[in-house]
């Protein structure tokens, strides 16, 4: 699986007529017509990549429930945090506060270098750049003698994980046929469910331990994916879309032969570039700038603040408090032991509600799973911060089982849905110039609701705080609320929409509640605008 070694030529700019309009047009028709399983039979190379470079996600998954669970943990509780009554030692709002936000202040400078970087040199080569850089970076946390030397670490190895939050969900997308590109862009969030996954269950495998090695041991663990991951990542091929945009029309044509089977003797790889170059060259004929002021302009604002708002969701449906669910279970009421054993029950329950999210998106549109789980999320936090009300006047195991049961349906929830649309979604909506600069500054936006989030949650769960306890779910039902609104006016149905269709329906200004039911003829709407040009 050798790689061509050959020099980047200058961009060849080419108008969607220097390939037949008519060859794009029967490849559009022929993405429609693919089934699930003629398109798992075309591709599956282009499959196996795209799981390999997702699997990098498992790395921010197992960062971000790393500290939080953390901080429930009585060892590392004795050795970095105070006593606040004999025998029980708790870490500060403050220092919860930034070692929960230092990881994402990394992210917010890695976000915006991956949007430059990755345009640059490729996908590949900038995930193995962040994956090499990863090495290094956990020896500070690993060693770290202080809660400083932590914070310093978290930020620092915050920058690769910006890379990888925004590379495999693009390159997923733009390697894959229409029919599995919810699946593909799905098993993402999957990744990162599975590697919160393995931080509570390796968190709770050290819990008895009394030393040092009960949190260094799951900082090491850290160390295998890039060993992994570092050696496949080196053969996996590069975006053929990305070497459209570039102008490297023969060698995308070589990693598109490379992605698919030749078994399938109706599958014709140049129609199927056709396609992305009259798609590219009919955005650059709208706006040629690929720059991150150009997301911002003409279309392309509608499509960014969308996807933009759909990553904020994120947070405002209740994800923080899912993130410090191990602290939560504690403050709820439920011993450590216990607590520990709900968070891992909730994280196989997220696996589940992953594998569940492929069973939905062939019955249900994007736009409608999206927003009925919304609107059940917003009744579930209503459910626990109600309960929680009684829990904090007079506790009860009764409430406070029912509480983190709650919380384990609103992981299922979450997981089989909102959770994986949004990496769906967020890869489809923007074009194929900016898609990768647009879910940079969506993902960069989710990065500081992040920080603003990890702000505020220690504040309302420590009992040396606001200590609201679950209360603090009525305060995430109102963001439920907002998120519902935002979707019913503003976040569209990209289902069975190519990639040329949903640049046509943007360009036509048509609502969000009617893009599933707009025909659209790609070659007269091609024609059409180059007409009404001359």
């Amino acid at each position: 699986m050798g790689r061509p070694s050959q020099e980047e030529p200058p961009v060849e700019t080419l108008k969607p007529q220097a390939y037949d309009i008519s060859d794009a047009q029967d490849a559009n028709t022929q993405e429609h017509s693919l089934t699930f399983f003629q398109a798992l039979s075309l591709y599956p190379t282009g499959v196996f990549w795209s799981i390999v470079m997702s699997t990098a996600v498992v790395m921010e998954g197992y960062d971000t429930k790393l500290i939080g669970t953390l901080f429930a943990q009585p060892t590392f509780q004795r050795a970095f945090g105070q006593e606040v009554k004999p025998g029980s030692y708790q870490i500060s709002a403050p220092w919860q506060t930034g070692l929960s936000n230092g990881s994402s202040a990394g992210q917010l400078f890695g976000l915006l270098l991956a949007g430059y970087v990755s345009e640059k040199f490729g996908f590949r080569k900038t995930m193995l750049a962040g994956m090499m850089s990863v090495i290094g970076l956990i020896f500070i946390t690993f060693f770290a003698p202080s809660l400083a030397v932590l914070e310093v670490g978290q930020v620092l190895f915050g920058i690769p994980l910006g890379l990888f939050q925004t590379i495999p969900v693009v390159y997923a997308l733009e390697i894959s046929p229409l029919c599995l590109r919810a699946y593909l862009t799905n098993y993402v969030n999957f990744c990162w469910a599975f590697g919160q996954l393995i931080a509570t269950g390796i968190l709770r495998g050290v819990l008895p331990m009394t030393t040092h090695w009960a949190y260094r041991i799951p900082f090491a663990v850290q160390w295998v994916w890039p060993v992994i991951l570092i050696p496949a990542i080196f053969f996996a091929p590069e975006s053929p879309w990305w070497l459209v945009r570039k102008g490297r029309l023969q060698d995308a044509r070589a990693v598109v032969k490379r992605l698919t089977s030749d078994r399938n003797v109706n599958f014709d790889i140049d129609k199927n570039i056709a396609l992305m170059v009259v798609t590219t060259e009919h955005e650059r004929s709208i706006n040629a700038e690929t720059t991150y002021l150009a997301c911002f302009q003409g279309t392309n604002l509608r499509r960014t603040l969308i996807v933009i708002g759909i990553y904020c969701i994120q947070t405002l449906n209740g994800n923080p408090l899912r993130g410090y669910s191990t602290y939560f279970y504690q403050q709820a009421g439920l011993p450590t032991t216990q607590a520990f054993n709900m968070t891992i029950a909730g994280f196989a329950v997220a696996i589940v509600g992953g594998f569940f999210s492929w069973v939905l998106l062939p019955l249900f549109g994007r736009r409608t799973i999206y927003f009925w789980s919304l609107v059940l999320m917003f009744i579930i936090m209503i459910l626990v911060g109600a309960l929680g009300i009684p829990q904090s006047k007079s506790p009860t195991p009764a409430f406070a089982w029912a509480i983190g049961s709650l919380l384990i349906v609103s992981s299922f929830l979450y997981n089989c849905s909102i959770g994986p649309l949004t990496n769906t979604l967020c890869s489809e909506i923007p074009s194929s110039l900016l898609r990768s600069k647009s879910v940079v500054l969506a993902r960069w936006t989710y990065a500081v609701t992040t920080i603003i989030a990890g702000v505020l949650t220690p504040y309302q769960l420590n009992p040396t705080a606001w200590n609201w306890g679950a209360k603090t779910g009525l305060f995430w039902a109102g963001g439920c609320l907002i998120s519902i609104i935002f979707t019913y006016f503003c976040v569209p149905e990209p289902k069975d929409r190519t990639t040329a269709e949903l640049d046509i329906l943007f360009e036509r200004k048509v609502s969000p509640r009617h893009f599933s039911k707009t025909p659209v003829d790609l070659t007269e709407a091609i024609y059409g605008d180059d007409e009404k040009k001359m």
